[in-house]
């Protein structure tokens, strides 16, 4: 079974495959055969030729693991470039407006740092370091806030109409004065 970028695993559970993995060298060197192998170590038969040949290959740092893959990829100095090119904002970088979107975020780590990232690890790492995704509020330029308030307190109660009859109603369609 193959694990999409190393399947979520933990660290603990990532030496144990690299165990079973070097449990099937010390048998490849015994001359054991692969449909032996696979029962002994309760894998497929496809894992251990896998296996096979990349020992063949490559010796035993074949079936070495190689490390988590969701290692970060910019060291502390980087991280810290990063951040005060963010500052400056996005006009800075050649965009036509002030707001820094996850993509742009990830075009910008391409460009300074020759680094390749997902949106998605664009996220985890901005959420790694400390950021938070804000989302602008969509008002008017000339907008005037104590305005907006007097209105509110002063106009609206007058202008606004009762939700409910002063006086009671019928749900009757036959009564006359309903129509």
């Amino acid at each position: 079974m193959r694990y999409a970028q190393g399947g979520g695993l933990t660290d603990a559970e990532r030496a144990a495959r690299e165990r079973i993995r070097l449990q099937a060298v010390e048998r490849f060197e015994g001359g054991e055969k692969n449909r032996e192998i696979a029962v002994a170590l309760r894998v497929s038969e496809r894992s251990v030729e896998r296996w096979r040949r990349a020992w063949r290959e490559r010796g035993e740092a074949g079936v070495q693991s190689k490390g988590s893959p969701g290692r970060p990829r910019l060291g502390e100095a980087q991280i810290a470039r990063l951040e005060r090119e963010l500052e400056r904002g996005p006009l800075a970088h050649g965009w036509a407006d002030q707001r820094w979107t996850l993509a742009r975020i990830k075009t910008l780590i391409g460009r300074l740092f020759h680094v390749s990232y997902t949106v998605e690890g664009t996220w985890q790492l901005l959420k790694r370091h400390g950021w938070s995704w804000q989302q602008p509020a969509r008002r008017a330029i000339e907008r005037d806030d104590a305005a907006v308030e007097v209105w509110k307190k002063e106009t609206w109660p007058r202008v606004r109409t009762p939700r409910w009859r002063a006086t009671a109603g019928s749900s009757s369609r036959t009564k006359p004065g309903s129509r």
